[in-house]
Protein backbone atom coordinates (compact mmCIF):
# COMPACT_ATOMS: atom_id res chain seq x y z
CA UNK A 1 0.00 0.00 0.00
CA UNK A 2 1.48 3.28 -0.71
CA UNK A 3 0.02 6.22 1.51
CA UNK A 4 0.41 9.31 0.39
CA UNK A 5 0.45 12.69 2.67
CA UNK A 6 -3.44 13.81 3.08
CA UNK A 7 -4.71 10.59 3.02
CA UNK A 8 -5.98 10.17 6.52
CA UNK A 9 -7.42 14.25 6.26
CA UNK A 10 -9.22 12.92 3.02
CA UNK A 11 -10.48 9.65 4.62
CA UNK A 12 -11.37 11.35 7.47
CA UNK A 13 -13.89 13.99 5.30
CA UNK A 14 -15.37 10.09 3.75
CA UNK A 15 -15.76 9.09 7.14
CA UNK A 16 -17.76 12.32 7.80
CA UNK A 17 -20.40 11.63 4.74
CA UNK A 18 -20.60 8.05 5.98
CA UNK A 19 -22.18 8.82 9.30
CA UNK A 20 -24.36 11.16 7.40
CA UNK A 21 -25.82 7.78 5.50
CA UNK A 22 -25.88 6.62 9.26
CA UNK A 23 -28.01 9.11 10.20
CA UNK A 24 -29.95 8.75 7.22
CA UNK A 25 -30.72 5.16 7.48
CA UNK A 26 -28.95 4.56 4.48
CA UNK A 27 -25.50 1.63 4.77
CA UNK A 28 -22.82 4.05 5.69
CA UNK A 29 -20.13 4.92 2.77
CA UNK A 30 -18.74 8.24 2.29
CA UNK A 31 -16.71 9.40 -0.57
CA UNK A 32 -14.35 11.95 -1.83
CA UNK A 33 -12.76 13.01 -4.90
CA UNK A 34 -9.59 15.39 -4.75
CA UNK A 35 -7.86 17.04 -7.62
CA UNK A 36 -4.44 18.89 -7.14
CA UNK A 37 -5.21 17.94 -3.30
CA UNK A 38 -8.74 20.20 -3.33
CA UNK A 39 -11.60 18.40 -2.07
CA UNK A 40 -14.08 18.39 -5.73
CA UNK A 41 -17.05 16.16 -4.94
CA UNK A 42 -18.52 14.44 -1.71
CA UNK A 43 -21.22 12.33 -1.25
CA UNK A 44 -22.98 9.44 0.84
CA UNK A 45 -24.85 6.38 -0.20
CA UNK A 46 -28.44 7.50 -1.16
CA UNK A 47 -30.09 4.19 -2.36
CA UNK A 48 -32.84 4.96 -0.08
CA UNK A 49 -33.38 7.87 -0.36
CA UNK A 50 -33.18 7.99 -4.09
CA UNK A 51 -35.48 4.78 -4.31
CA UNK A 52 -31.72 4.31 -7.13
CA UNK A 53 -29.68 1.50 -6.90
CA UNK A 54 -26.94 3.30 -8.20
CA UNK A 55 -27.00 6.10 -6.08
CA UNK A 56 -23.65 4.36 -4.06
CA UNK A 57 -21.35 7.28 -2.51
CA UNK A 58 -18.89 6.73 -5.56
CA UNK A 59 -21.39 7.19 -8.29
CA UNK A 60 -22.64 10.50 -6.93
CA UNK A 61 -19.23 11.75 -6.02
CA UNK A 62 -18.68 10.77 -10.11
CA UNK A 63 -21.61 13.07 -11.24
CA UNK A 64 -19.89 15.85 -8.64
CA UNK A 65 -16.54 15.43 -10.30
CA UNK A 66 -17.18 15.25 -13.58
CA UNK A 67 -19.26 18.47 -12.99
CA UNK A 68 -16.28 20.18 -11.26
CA UNK A 69 -13.88 19.54 -13.81
CA UNK A 70 -16.31 20.09 -17.20
CA UNK A 71 -15.28 16.50 -18.41
CA UNK A 72 -16.66 13.13 -18.10
CA UNK A 73 -12.66 12.16 -17.93
CA UNK A 74 -11.30 12.46 -14.48
CA UNK A 75 -7.46 11.24 -15.01
CA UNK A 76 -6.22 13.73 -12.48
CA UNK A 77 -8.42 12.75 -9.78
CA UNK A 78 -8.33 10.46 -6.50
CA UNK A 79 -11.51 9.16 -4.95
CA UNK A 80 -10.92 8.44 -1.07
CA UNK A 81 -14.21 5.83 -0.21
CA UNK A 82 -14.70 4.67 3.36
CA UNK A 83 -15.55 1.08 1.93
CA UNK A 84 -13.87 -1.66 -1.13
CA UNK A 85 -15.70 -0.90 -4.28
CA UNK A 86 -18.45 -2.73 -6.09
CA UNK A 87 -18.15 -4.14 -9.39
CA UNK A 88 -20.50 -1.20 -10.76
CA UNK A 89 -18.60 1.55 -9.24
CA UNK A 90 -15.20 -0.04 -9.39
CA UNK A 91 -16.40 -0.01 -13.47
CA UNK A 92 -17.07 3.47 -13.33
CA UNK A 93 -14.18 4.19 -11.80
CA UNK A 94 -12.11 2.74 -14.39
CA UNK A 95 -14.66 4.38 -17.25
CA UNK A 96 -13.69 7.49 -15.60
CA UNK A 97 -10.15 7.00 -15.32
CA UNK A 98 -9.73 7.93 -11.71
CA UNK A 99 -5.94 7.88 -11.15
CA UNK A 100 -6.03 6.57 -7.62
CA UNK A 101 -8.51 4.80 -5.42
CA UNK A 102 -7.67 5.13 -1.81
CA UNK A 103 -10.60 3.22 0.43
CA UNK A 104 -10.52 2.31 4.00
CA UNK A 105 -12.22 -1.57 4.58
CA UNK A 106 -12.71 -4.02 2.37
CA UNK A 107 -15.77 -5.82 0.91
CA UNK A 108 -15.00 -9.01 1.50
CA UNK A 109 -18.49 -10.32 -0.34
CA UNK A 110 -18.23 -7.80 -3.07
CA UNK A 111 -15.15 -6.03 -3.10
CA UNK A 112 -14.23 -5.57 -6.95
CA UNK A 113 -10.68 -3.50 -6.10
CA UNK A 114 -8.98 -7.02 -5.05
CA UNK A 115 -11.14 -9.07 -2.55
CA UNK A 116 -13.59 -10.47 -4.86
CA UNK A 117 -12.15 -9.61 -7.86
CA UNK A 118 -9.87 -6.77 -9.01
CA UNK A 119 -11.85 -4.52 -11.86
CA UNK A 120 -9.65 -1.55 -11.03
CA UNK A 121 -6.92 -3.21 -12.64
CA UNK A 122 -7.67 -5.45 -15.24
CA UNK A 123 -5.03 -5.77 -18.17
CA UNK A 124 -7.60 -6.18 -20.70
CA UNK A 125 -9.39 -2.98 -19.61
CA UNK A 126 -8.66 0.64 -21.05
CA UNK A 127 -7.39 1.84 -18.00
CA UNK A 128 -6.19 0.41 -14.00
CA UNK A 129 -6.42 2.67 -11.67
CA UNK A 130 -3.85 2.41 -8.17
CA UNK A 131 -4.71 1.16 -5.13
CA UNK A 132 -4.32 2.13 -1.68
CA UNK A 133 -6.24 0.21 1.13
CA UNK A 134 -6.61 -0.08 4.77
CA UNK A 135 -6.48 3.93 5.25
CA UNK A 136 -8.08 4.61 8.51
CA UNK A 137 -9.76 0.84 8.27
CA UNK A 138 -10.70 0.48 11.79
CA UNK A 139 -12.78 3.29 11.68
CA UNK A 140 -14.43 2.70 8.50
CA UNK A 141 -15.74 -1.32 9.17
CA UNK A 142 -16.59 -0.20 12.48
CA UNK A 143 -19.32 2.55 10.95
CA UNK A 144 -20.76 -0.49 8.79
CA UNK A 145 -20.75 -3.26 11.71
CA UNK A 146 -22.24 -0.99 14.18
CA UNK A 147 -24.78 -0.31 11.35
CA UNK A 148 -25.53 -3.42 10.22
CA UNK A 149 -25.53 -5.00 14.25
CA UNK A 150 -27.95 -2.27 14.82
CA UNK A 151 -29.84 -3.51 11.38
CA UNK A 152 -30.19 -7.07 12.82
CA UNK A 153 -31.38 -6.48 16.17
CA UNK A 154 -34.22 -4.34 14.88
CA UNK A 155 -35.02 -7.24 12.59
CA UNK A 156 -35.02 -9.67 15.60
CA UNK A 157 -36.61 -7.59 17.49
CA UNK A 158 -39.39 -7.66 14.67
CA UNK A 159 -39.42 -11.29 14.57
CA UNK A 160 -39.99 -11.71 18.38
CA UNK A 161 -43.21 -9.05 18.17
CA UNK A 162 -44.74 -10.97 15.41
CA UNK A 163 -44.07 -14.23 17.52
CA UNK A 164 -45.18 -12.60 20.45
CA UNK A 165 -48.07 -11.51 18.86
CA UNK A 166 -48.89 -15.00 17.57
CA UNK A 167 -47.83 -14.41 14.40
CA UNK A 168 -50.85 -12.27 13.72
CA UNK A 169 -50.08 -8.69 12.13
CA UNK A 170 -51.35 -5.52 13.54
Amino acid sequence: MIELPGDENFMREALRHAQKANEAGEVPVGAVIVQAGKIIARAHNQVELLKDATAHAEMLALTQAEAAVGDWRLAECDLYVTKEPCAMCAGALVHTRIRRVIFGCTDPAAGAAGSVMNLLQMPVLNHRCDIASGVLQEECATILQDFFRKRREEQNARIKGFASRGGAED
